[in-house]
């Protein structure tokens, strides 16, 4: 791989390669290891995040430090971009200082492409839009087949505001992929007119959508992305299709419960699902963002 811009372009090894990868690093890691022979080291990782996050930047930071790489957190808000300096002289002039991968999230629709037009170096996509989040759909991946020891087979369903979420597209690609078997679930309002790849059979009934499920993925609603007034109130969204103990009865008995975060208690999920000691696996997500991340900028730049 030269760049890590979507799942699209992973082949089924390329993802095998990556999850085998983050399962060396993850198993390190609870046995206590921290840097890993400095495999980046004397290296620069730049992390250009022109939206908010705490899960996604905090991990690969944490990531690249493990390998040993110095990083640089780019801020949008004390940058030239302000001064209204065009996203193409940004770009160029943050290449020009060298960096050694670029990771970048942007709500531009294909903005980490094309910043991999523009510069020498791997470029990780770290969201872009609502089109895609590799890593996100990668580390997905690996915790699902640490709880239940394979991918082919099973069935994903992917509960909530899918039409807007980057993060419900790249599972679906990755996971099909894969050989599972996705269902989005979801009220017709948050439903894509388009699905991202063939083979997803889509859900309006919560109850319904994750009958016989192995895995539920919840997503919260994006409503930095829609128009406010298309969603009931978060009690009504709660009431319809929140995801709780006795809608969870649909699913499998011992079904995982997923959420990428953040999450939004009382809205898509009841704190008692959320909490579950056994069947969430959110904190283990939250987890394994950094052995997979690792791994992602180990195969980028550490040749």
């Amino acid at each position: 791989m030269k760049h890590l811009l979507g799942i699209d372009e992973l082949s089924t090894n390329d993802i095998q390669t990556i999850i085998d990868r983050a399962e060396h690093y993850a198993k390190s890691l609870e046995n206590g290891g921290s840097y890993y022979n400095n495999i980046l080291s004397n290296k620069i990782v730049l992390t250009l995040f022109f939206e908010s996050s705490t899960r996604t930047l905090t991990s690969f930071d944490i990531a690249a430090k493990r390998l040993g790489a110095d990083v640089v957190n780019w801020n949008a808000e004390l940058s030239a971009l302000k001064k209204d300096e065009s996203f193409s002289d940004t770009i160029d002039t943050l290449s020009a200082m060298r960096p050694d991968a670029i990771i970048i999230r942007h709500s531009e629709y294909g903005a980490p492409e094309f910043v991999a037009n523009r510069v020498d170096c791997p470029v990780v996509n770290a969201g872009d839009s609502w089109r895609e989040h590799p890593s996100q759909a990668l580390l997905d991946a690996l915790t699902i087949i640490q709880e239940k020891g394979q991918l082919e087979g099973l069935t994903v369903a992917i509960c909530g505001d899918v039409a807007h979420s980057r993060v419900a597209s790249s599972n679906a690609k990755l996971l099909t992929k894969m050989g599972a078997n996705v269902r989005f679930v979801a009220p017709a309002m948050l439903m894509p007119q388009k699905l991202p790849c063939e083979g997803i059979v889509c859900f309006e009934d919560l109850e319904e959508g994750i009958k016989g499920a192995d895995v539920v993925m919840m997503l919260r609603i994006q409503k930095e992305r829609m128009d406010r007034g298309s969603i009931p109130s978060d009690a009504a969204y709660f009431n319809n299709h929140g995801l709780t103990m006795e809608r969870l009865k649909s699913a499998k008995l011992d079904a995982i419960i997923m959420h990428p975060g953040p999450m939004n208690r009382g809205v898509e999920i009841a704190d008692e699902v959320a909490d579950d000691p056994t069947r969430s696996m959110m904190k283990r997500q939250v987890a394994n963002g950094i052995p997979t991340r690792m791994a992602i900028l180990d195969l980028l730049g550490g040749g």
